[in-house]
């Protein structure tokens, strides 16, 4: 805690963390700290007024029916945390060491900023009836009937939340096409050589793919592209990416990184605010492993970083625990399982393990003779080995590693 925090607090108050957000992220946060043993006051402010949920099963189990919703089984009042929903906040004092929101002020000791990420709307849009989005229970909701009614579907963009709504809506029954700006699927995950082996399973799924063609607008019934087709269009559900949620920190004095407007978090999550983390999407924080500050838009990230923020604020003073983990996330799409794991922008080799045009393949990522990230299909037994060769920065043997029916773990020299 800062001198500051300290000279204000009153000596027979007890100390309170005000998370703001209530997704998994700052949910695991008030988790993890009764875990570290803290024993101040906890708050949690959620915009939504729903209890908090995980979000991953929206586009899956949620989305077609099989489950009512995905709330975290967690007892807020037997923990002593103070959950405050539909209670969204509005801007940030850190020199008054106060939250503000439109019912008030709330002050804290430490302040969490876990707010997330807002999806990108497509231009033009916003006010049209009939175009979705898929990021909050709602947003299933609303279109669990469009499913269930086999509407004929455009889906705007080809990453990994396009790519499970249109897996979905297939097997649904829907009509659907998908349309990608880009030339290929997972453009902005994945290199071309890697993704262009995903390109077939649209296909093989009756979906529709039209890659290289961005929507010019949309109008009730239909889509307009670029190249002048008219698309069809019960329903348009709009997947292109999302931002940080942080434009509530204006005139705040978080530091905001200028190319993506992520919160700029050091290596122990703090902000440049004293007494003020971040975690989740929300934030990006410096990897010495991958030597380039990450922003990490995946559950996983969102799941492990509130461990290391609970610890810090449980320490209080003494040495920060530091964050660099091997980024980690998994989708299901048109009847396969994929999972990555590491950072692959960084590598100077790759090397296949399989047939990407079968069933089951990975591919590694060395840097320098060291695996630095791998992408499986269908492979599992991979990924695990894999994940821990990266924590380990362990080099392979690229002619062991080639082949798939070698485990990953042998090829280490």
């Amino acid at each position: 805690m800062s001198e500051q925090s300290k000279s204000s607090q009153a000596p027979d108050r007890t100390p309170r963390v005000v998370i703001v957000g209530a997704g998994i992220a700052g949910v695991q946060t008030a988790v993890a700290l009764r875990e570290q043993g803290w024993r101040g006051a906890i708050t949690l402010l959620g915009d939504e007024p729903h209890q908090p949920y995980d979000r991953p099963p929206l586009s899956k189990a949620v989305l077609l029916g099989k489950a009512d919703g995905s709330t975290f089984d967690v007892d807020f009042p037997a923990l002593g945390i103070d959950l405050q929903l539909s209670r969204p906040v509005t801007g940030l004092a850190p020199d008054a060491h106060v939250v503000e929101t439109a019912d008030g002020p709330v002050p804290y000791d430490y302040a969490v900023i876990a707010t997330g990420a807002d999806p990108i709307h497509l231009p033009g849009g916003e006010s049209q009836p009939g175009v979705h989005l898929l990021r909050t229970l709602d947003d299933a909701e609303r279109l669990r009937p469009v499913l269930a009614a086999r509407k004929r579907i455009v889906v705007v963009g080809a990453g990994w939340i396009g790519a499970e709504f249109a897996t979905a809506a297939r097997e649904s029954g829907c009509p659907v096409t998908v349309v990608e700006a880009s030339d290929r699927p997972l453009a902005g995950a994945l290199p071309a050589e890697v993704a262009g082996h995903m390109t077939s399973w649209y296909t093989e799924a009756g979906a529709e793919l039209r890659t290289g063609v961005p929507v010019d607008s949309v109008r009730p019934g239909a889509v307009e592209l670029a190249d002048g087709t008219t698309l069809p269009a019960d329903a348009v559900v709009v997947g292109i990416g999302a931002r940080p949620a942080t434009g509530w920190l204006g005139g705040s004095g978080i530091e905001l990184a200028p190319q993506d407007g992520s919160v700029v978090a050091d290596k122990w999550l703090h902000t440049s605010a004293p007494d003020v983390f971040a975690v989740g999407d929300c934030a990006s924080f410096p990897s010495a492993r991958y030597g380039r500050r990450l922003l990490i838009h995946h559950w996983d990230n969102a799941l492990q970083g509130p461990r290391t923020v609970a610890e810090n604020i449980a320490r209080g003073d003494a040495p920060g625990l530091v964050y660099d983990p091997v980024p980690y996330f998994w989708s299901e799409q048109f009847g396969r399982f994929v999972q990555y794991a590491g950072h692959h922008p960084a590598a100077d080799t790759l090397i296949w393990r399989g047939d990407p045009a079968g069933a089951a393949w990975t591919v590694l990522w060395l840097r320098e003779g060291a695996l630095v990230a791998l992408l499986a299909v269908g492979r599992p037994r991979d990924l695990a080995q894999g994940r821990k060769l990266i924590e380990r920065g362990t080099r392979l043997d690229p002619d062991r590693a080639a082949l798939a029916s070698v485990p990953l773990k042998s090829a280490a020299r």
